[in-house]
């Protein structure tokens, strides 16, 4: 049976009637099902206050398709819930099978998976439907400026055309310094706007005495390496005179060891930012992963986090704040935020960076850097998503990877496994089920960063396989966010090499087919509101092959993907119209009797078709 006929449910318009309902709402909650595969009944299953309570859905027929429909009270602000299918059986008591987040399942499982529906405010429009642009602001453009500023002590000024320096522990690694600031990026708005991005987020500037910046040695200026706070300002207004977007990047889970509040408490044990941190008795403190030039703030201490997080004074609040006006931001480290053995006040941090940016500005964005498992920590009212590092780049990256690519893994002792379509479509669902379907939506799709090997790098240097990757990204559920200088084919094995300069005065080395692609990719999904806001169902998967549909109530779309050549296929779907392919060629598929025949593909290639047309 074709995938397209199995039961679906997701969080999208057509099967739910409000994704960001208000509390003691009722909503409705729709399965579809195919009359080729008759179900009886289903019951929607939810929990009142962990308890399960079950609910009858009313059946609807509408050609080969069945829509069950159910009424969910929204009785918790996180409201978890599934769907008991019933077949078989006359009187309702026959074979019993599971619909939940991670699909269909014939044994009872825990509610990890559940639907969710939550009734704290939902991401805002512009970050959901929008692009972001990643900068990593010494690697990617110097203003003439640059050239006058003294070079600190700390650091080992490169030229622009220089090698980074990244093998092993080479204490060299975040001292070379490039020199790229703020106003660089300013003049170099137009290359963002190629490639189709209208969210510009960059690494952190404030003052560090390393290239990357995340050890900061205060929160209330821009390093005057960038280009001082004027510049900062002048960015963001030149950004938002596009009519763009802008984020920031804050480590709300340490500061550098040069940091004035850490300086204050090393030097006088009695002083009030003694308590910043997490002291012992003896004068060692935390820091994280072992690094003692980062030293751990302690979140349980209210005046840390009335400093850090709370309130408009808080290093939070005062960006978001005129000249600045941050729109929201990117929190490094996430996960580890409020986290220290026995004490764990991520949650309240989280909720209270949220409140910050909701009081002062109308519709923030707040995304928790979490490089493993963040469905814990977004179903609520604190981060808005996360940067889905297990949920997208990682599932890419095995299915499309060379085997011979020196990428180097993220965090993992071995290689990055190479994997089939239907092992990496499981990981898809496994994931979607365990964020839920907003997180995922409002998350990063990413292929790449400032912290992991290049996708160029991954693919082996195959730049149609590098689009196919794009394609995923752009068509799949979830935000795009480019790694500046991916969409013109840049290479790095991991994150300090992927950290190279921007060949801006070499132009000829560019891949300006793949720079393309990432504008057109971007155009489309703009255009299409189920590519930003519909549904997913998948509809053919094979080792080579992944297909879905996305769907939404003014349009559905299908993607076709594929990491190498493939046959053809046949989908139970209306004729389609070509819409975009990744490489030349592409057609529209016209309506047969068994649906539409998909063409084989003589090679790697992503294709979109507008479904529902003659």
């Amino acid at each position: 049976m074709s995938l397209l006929r199995q039961p679906h449910h997701d969080g999208s318009p057509l099967h739910v009637s409000d994704e960001a309902p208000a509390l003691g709402d009722t909503v409705t909650v729709r399965v579809r099902t195919s009359t080729d595969d008759p179900v009886d009944a289903i019951w929607l299953r939810t929990t009142y206050d962990a308890e399960p309570v079950y609910h009858p859905t009313t059946p609807t027929t509408d050609g080969a398709t069945t829509w069950w429909a159910g009424r969910l009270p929204v009785h918790n602000p996180v409201t978890h819930y599934r769907f008991l299918l019933v077949r078989d059986s006359a009187d309702g008591r026959g074979r019993q099978e599971w619909l939940t987040g991670a699909g269909l399942v014939a044994h009872d499982p825990p509610d990890a998976a559940d639907f969710r529906l939550t009734a704290h405010p939902a991401a805002p429009d512009w970050g959901r439907d929008g692009v972001v642009y990643q900068v990593f602001p010494d690697r990617f453009a110097r203003s003439a400026a640059a050239d006058e500023r003294p070079v600190p002590d700390w650091a080992l000024p490169a030229a622009w055309d220089e090698e980074v320096v990244f093998e092993g522990s080479d204490p060299r690694t975040p001292m070379q310094l490039f020199g790229g600031d703020l106003d660089g990026i300013g003049e170099h708005l137009d290359h963002v706007d190629e490639v189709g991005a209208d969210i510009l987020y960059t690494t952190p500037v404030f003052p560090g005495e390393s290239n990357h910046r995340y050890n900061a040695t205060t929160f209330t200026e821009v390093d005057p390496l960038l280009g001082g706070s004027e510049a900062y300002a002048r960015l963001s207004a030149a950004v938002h005179a596009r009519g763009w977007r802008i984020l920031g990047d804050l480590t709300t889970n340490h500061t550098g060891d040069t940091h004035e509040w850490f300086l204050s408490a090393v030097d006088d044990p009695h002083d009030p930012h003694r308590s910043f941190y997490h002291f012992e008795d003896d004068g060692s403190y935390a820091c994280w992963m072992g690094h003692g030039t980062l030293p751990k703030i302690n979140h349980a201490n209210l005046d840390a986090r009335h400093a850090m997080v709370d309130g408009p004074s808080s290093v939070v609040g005062r960006w978001l704040q005129p000249p600045y006006d941050l729109d929201g931001w990117r929190i490094d480290v996430a996960n580890m935020t409020g986290r220290l053995g026995a004490v764990d006040v991520a949650h309240d941090v989280a909720r209270t960076v949220r409140a910050t940016a909701a009081a002062l500005r109308e519709d923030p964005w707040i995304i928790g850097e979490h490089n493993h498992d963040a469905s814990g920590d977004v179903d609520g009212d604190g981060w808005h998503g996360t940067m889905n590092y297990s949920g997208f780049s990682w599932p890419v990256w095995s299915w499309l990877r060379d085997p011979s690519s020196p990428a180097r893994p993220f965090g993992r002792p071995v290689p990055v496994p190479r994997r089939d379509g239907p092992t990496v479509v499981e990981t898809f669902r496994t994931w979607q089920g365990a964020l839920g379907w907003r997180a995922t939506t409002s998350s990063w799709n990413l292929l790449g960063s400032h912290d992991s090997a290049r996708i160029r790098t991954v693919v082996g240097g195959d730049a149609a396989v590098h689009r196919v990757a794009a394609g995923l990204q752009f068509t799949l559920p979830g935000v795009p966010m480019v790694f500046a200088g991916d969409e013109i084919g840049l290479e790095g094995v991991n994150g300090e090499d992927a950290r190279r300069t921007m060949p801006w005065n070499r132009r000829d080395e560019w891949d300006t087919r793949t720079l393309a692609t990432y504008g057109d990719l971007a155009r489309l999904r703009r255009e299409r509101p189920a590519l930003r806001r519909g549904g997913l169902r998948w509809a053919h998967v094979d080792a080579d092959t992944i297909a879905y549909v996305r769907e939404h109530p003014e349009e559905a779309v299908l993607v076709v993907v594929r990491r190498a050549a493939g046959a053809s296929f046949t989908l139970p779907l209306p004729a389609a119209r070509h819409l975009l392919g990744t490489e030349p060629g592409g057609t529209d598929l016209p309506a047969g009797p068994d649906g539409v025949e998909v063409p084989a593909a003589d090679g790697p290639r992503a294709d979109v078709w507008e479904l529902g047309t003659e």
